[in-house]
């Protein structure tokens, strides 16, 4: 199985080494120590906390659409014409983009710098693996 050094797991979670640390201190997320002293997490215990802190951040809200795949994240560019817009999304490391009505840009009050959600549901999702 593998594991992941802190940086490597911080990034995927898309939060700082010192928020990861403390939450190891904590007991939240189980570490193991290298030989050399390096903290190390286990890749099923990684997904279990990624599952976890995705659900306490969604609460309740997830349950109200058929879509579960939600990133919360922060608007980053807005491009519209008179009937169409490009919405960017940064969610953590993560960047989303969206095709949507210029209206319904409008009516949501999306530009640079709003907090938004993106709910996702789709039929065809390609899964790589980018260590191979």
């Amino acid at each position: 199985m593998q594991d992941f050094r802190l940086g490597e797991a911080a990034a995927v979670l898309g939060v700082g080494v010192d928020a990861l640390r403390r939450w190891a201190d904590d007991g939240q997320i189980a570490t193991t120590r290298t030989t050399g002293g390096q903290r190390r997490i286990a890749g099923d215990e990684l997904a279990r906390f990624a599952v976890a802190r995705a659900e306490d951040e969604q609460g309740d809200s997830a349950s109200e659409l058929s879509a579960r795949n939600r990133f919360v994240g922060l608007v980053t560019r807005v491009t519209t014409d008179k009937v169409m817009a490009q919405v960017e999304l940064q969610s953590g490391p993560n960047r989303i983009v969206s095709l949507i009505s210029a209206e319904a840009v409008r009516d949501l009050g999306l530009e640079p710098g709003v907090l938004a959600v993106a709910a996702v549901k789709a039929t065809n999702v390609i899964i790589e693996r980018p260590d191979r």
